[in-house]
């Protein structure tokens, strides 16, 4: 199926516009809101289930939302290079299922793997706020410490100090029952912060979905790295896909890329190809 070339090729097909389209309105008013205190990447955005902020319909929002201009240049830039092809072959209600299922699945994906990275945190502060002790309190923040980005309206800076004054006590054997239940009380919003902050937004799940799908259809292919080093699309997709995994798994200091998003997207997208293929639909049009 290499050089199959559907008939009435458009270079931007309805559904890949109207995707960059909306892509591109959500971030516009993502930066316009900002300035009247509306965090749409906090009401939207993927949180982690169990956080306070956390509302089911995320897993659909958060596709459409992106950090940064580079962000989302370069997935609107994918998803041009990659989704117009893919629509031209598949139709777009067909492509338009593959997106959002590649998309929702990523998301499902990334929740997964952030609540077994989570358990073993969340397993000591629980420990911690049954029997709170210094030593515990201590070993916890050496091991993890402050993941409090920006103090904000749950912690705010004299909620830390206090906090700090009554481990001293603890310390010194002078904390009173009320003393041990205002660092139960500190920990407990702690763990809600923490788990708060953590948010994934992007198309880049859908996104590697597409690359997955293109992979396989057209294997042999050549897409030019840094537009200049041709390299045969299977070959760039397992080692993109590999790539990914690892650093996923590293999990390196200070790398805010939701690795296992892009990871789950293609792993999804692997499933339905290969289901589709079961079915004898992956190179149709029709579903």
């Amino acid at each position: 199926m290499n050089e199959y070339r559907p008939a009435g090729f458009r270079i931007l097909p309805p559904v890949v516009k109207n995707l960059i389209i909306i892509n591109t309105l959500f971030f516009l008013a993502t930066m316009a809101l900002e300035k009247y205190h509306i965090d749409l990447i906090n009401l939207l955005g993927l949180h982690y289930p169990g956080a306070p902020n956390f509302k089911i319909y995320q897993f659909f929002t958060y596709m459409f939302l992106h950090g940064g201009w580079e962000h989302i240049l370069f997935n609107m830039f994918a998803l041009w290079m990659f989704g117009n092809v893919m629509e031209n072959v598949w139709g777009g209600k067909k492509f338009l299922i593959y997106y959002i299922l590649t998309g929702l699945g990523s998301g499902v994906v990334y929740i997964i793997w952030i609540h077994f990275e989570l358990a073993p945190n969340l397993d000591m502060l629980h420990s911690i706020t049954a029997h709170p002790t210094v030593q515990g309190i201590e070993e916890y923040f050496s091991k993890y410490g402050f993941r409090i980005g920006e103090i904000n309206s749950l912690i705010s800076q004299a909620d830390i100090n206090q906090f700090n004054q009554n481990v001293m006590m603890l310390g010194s054997g002078t904390a009173t029952p009320h003393i041990i239940q205002q660092i139960v009380t500190f920990l407990s919003t702690y763990k809600e912060e923490m788990i708060n902050q953590m948010v994934v937004i992007g198309a880049s799940g859908a996104i590697f979905g597409i690359l997955l799908a293109f992979g396989m259809m057209f294997p042999n292919s050549l897409i030019y790295v840094y537009f200049a080093i041709p390299v045969k699309t299977k070959w760039f997709v397992i080692g993109y896909g590999l790539l990914e995994l690892f650093s996923g798994i590293s999990n390196r200091p200070g790398d805010n890329v939701a690795h296992f998003a892009h990871v789950g997207g293609m792993l999804v997208g692997l499933i339905i190809v290969l289901y589709w293929k079961k079915r004898g639909k992956f190179y149709n049009q029709q579903m």
